[in-house]
């Protein structure tokens, strides 16, 4: 290991970068001509110096990070202009910083655990894209000890607290992290989450959490706490700067295992449908109380359907995190180290993998029977509504209530995250204003499988509702540099039993179809009621003279889609070219004029839902 790449040395300089907290300040800053080094060594030593000693493990050296800025340099002269750069490497110059059990190439990873350091001479795959998307590693960052906990306490480096309240935990077990980029020292930083790691400090720094569907993100070189389960995550102070790492992180990874890339829709319909708990549980003593009711009082905004949802199998999910044989996963990654020197461990957490040995092949295999059941019950939720939204935790402990119940105060943070991976599910935990004392609160959305593109959506929708995150009171940018991918669609208007609540719609939502919007076509067109079609169904047909404007809907079909949409379409019907109201044209639903003969014409209604209300 090459001691001088890393020091702890306390140097503050001129806060002359402090006004430099998303990435768009830091891509502004570079345009007007800014030197790579002056921003990003006296960020470092600003931070190193004031920063809490507690968020750190490792520091990188003044030396080290000047020959980073070195490179940045060269780079930048490769190219005709600082815009081309940046638009080469959208995260150039950026400082960040990620949790210490994410590999760092001649870095040590301890996972928070002296006895276990060990040197890589590979850094993890994240590690390298975001390096090769230009951006500067500062340091590596405290967590629970091998990512196992909530509460950001169980580490021989310290624990951090909110940067709300000293007297409050970080939220863990991405600790350090959250609460550099919560503080404004770095605008965004890797974490992982088992559990709800990327999310519960997220809530407790009023930052954003970003935990991608797993396996959309490479786990290669990133010591494993559940390696099934285990998800690389991401904070940042908006949204948006948090999609633009997602789309420089995901991606496809031959040399990891549990790889599984693939892009899901791009959005939810604007008439978006929420479950939330039925019977939440939040800290009334908080203020956690009001403050939900102000966030799923705020979905109105967005004039979404709400839906309360009996989360009572979830909690049962939840429970199998740490209660089945999921904890012989970490058992598998300390075994040598608990079973020669469980001392140099901390006594939580060695208790909790520690129950690894009192499980059998026999309890793994019943454990996953009832998750498999759970997944196949739970499937059907995603058909009554488009998103979760829940308390992304329903308290704030203060480092009295972890001392005095570590296990207990732990389990109550993870009655909203803990099912989520077990699931295969995506979720993004964004602030939600302020409870009683000036405590942040929290809520996090939670999508199926792949749905990370959507749940970016409604997050940057979502963002504009409050005002500032993190202690900076950063404002929100409503600049989006890059966003997470999403599958290609084919807008399809539909005309007849297939609009929204007709018989017909479910052929659109069972292929993952998106309604974008209700309008008109131009008027160009009549409308007729063919006989004999079960369900009954409309004929469109497009005419020289005495047109009419007939309302229609357009859906956003995936592309992977089409073929077997087509292939429900029966004769006289199929798709063609419809002009809208607008000029724009899409495809839709059309009809040959041979099967006319004997139709209604049934135009001047200007609808199909006009005219099945006549009947």
């Amino acid at each position: 290991m090459d001691t001088c790449l890393y020091t702890n040395s306390r140097t503050a300089m001129s806060p002359t970068d402090a006004h430099l907290l998303t990435l768009s300040d830091w891509r502004q800053a570079y345009l007007a001509g800014a030197v790579v080094h002056q921003l990003v060594l006296a960020r470092a030593s600003r931070a190193f110096a004031h920063a809490p000693a507690a968020a750190w493990i490792v520091q990188l050296s003044n030396s080290a990070l000047t020959q980073r800025c070195d490179e940045l340099v060269q780079i930048m002269g490769s190219h005709t202009s600082a815009a081309a750069c940046l638009e080469a490497l959208p995260l150039f110059g950026v400082p960040f910083v990620v949790k210490d059990n994410i590999d760092v190439a001649d870095l040590p990873t301890t996972a928070a655990c002296p006895a276990f350091e060990r040197a890589p001479k590979n850094g993890a795959t994240v590690v390298q894209r975001l390096l090769q998307a230009g951006a500067v590693l500062i340091g590596k960052t405290n967590l629970d000890q091998f990512a196992t906990g909530l509460v950001g306490t169980r580490s021989p480096y310290g624990a951090p607290a909110s940067v709300f309240d000293a007297s409050r935990i970080s939220g863990g077990s991405s600790s350090g992290s959250a609460v550099l980029v919560g503080a404004g020292w770095v605008p965004f930083a890797l974490g992982t989450d088992t559990a709800g790691s990327g999310r519960i400090p997220a809530a407790f720094n009023a930052v954003v959490g970003l935990k991608p569907t797993p396996g959309r993100v490479s786990t290669t070189g990133v010591l494993p706490a559940c390696r099934s389960l285990d998800c690389v995550s991401i904070f940042a102070l908006t949204v948006t700067d948090a999609a633009t790492v997602l789309h420089t992180l995901e991606g496809a990874d031959d040399q990891d295992e549990f790889s599984a890339f693939e892009p899901g829709p791009a959005a939810w319909p604007k008439r978006l449908r929420v479950g939330v708990p039925s019977a939440p549980l939040v800290d009334a003593a908080l203020g956690y109380d009001a403050a939900w009711r102000r966030a799923c009082a705020s979905l109105a905004d967005h004039e979404a359907v709400v839906t309360p949802i009996d989360f009572a199998e979830l909690h049962q999910v939840a429970r199998l995190l740490y209660e089945g044989p999921w904890v012989a996963e970490r058992y598998t990654v300390v075994q040598e180290l608990i079973e020669t020197q469980p001392e140099q461990m901390d006594p939580t957490v060695r208790a909790v993998i520690g129950k690894a040995c009192g499980m059998t092949a026999a309890d793994t295999f019943r454990a996953h029977y009832a998750l498999r059941r759970a997944q196949q019950k739970l499937a059907a939720l995603w058909q009554q509504v488009d998103v979760l939204m829940v308390p992304t935790a329903p308290t704030h402990p203060s480092f009295a209530d972890v001392a005095a119940d570590p296990i207990g105060a732990n389990a109550q943070l993870g009655a909203y995250t803990n099912f989520v991976n077990l699931l295969g599910w995506s979720a993004l935990a964004v602030p939600a204003g302020r409870a009683d004392h000036g405590l942040p609160f929290g809520v996090t959305f939670i999508g199926p499988r792949n749905t990370d593109a959507a749940l970016v959506n409604l997050g940057l929708r979502w963002q504009g509702q409050t005002a500032e995150v993190g202690a900076t009171a950063q404002r929100r940018s409503a600049e989006v540099l890059r966003l997470p991918a999403s599958q290609a669609t084919l807008p399809v208007a539909v005309v007849g039993a297939h609009l929204s609540g007709l018989p017909l719609n479910g052929q659109l939502t069972e292929r993952g179809a998106v309604l974008r919007e209700a309008t008109h076509t131009a008027p160009r067109y009549r409308l007729h009621a063919l006989p004999g079609t079960t369900p009954p169904k409309p004929g469109l047909v497009r005419v020289a003279d005495a047109g009419h404007a007939i309302a229609v809907e357009v859906w956003d079909m995936p592309i992977t889609e089409i073929g077997s949409f087509l292939a429900l379409i029966p004769q006289p019907l199929g798709l063609g070219c419809i002009e809208l109201a607008d000029g724009r044209r899409v495809h839709g639903f059309l009809c040959e004029s041979v099967a006319l003969q004997h139709a209604a014409d049934i135009s001047h209604h200007g609808g199909w839902r006009n005219y099945l209300a006549t009947l």
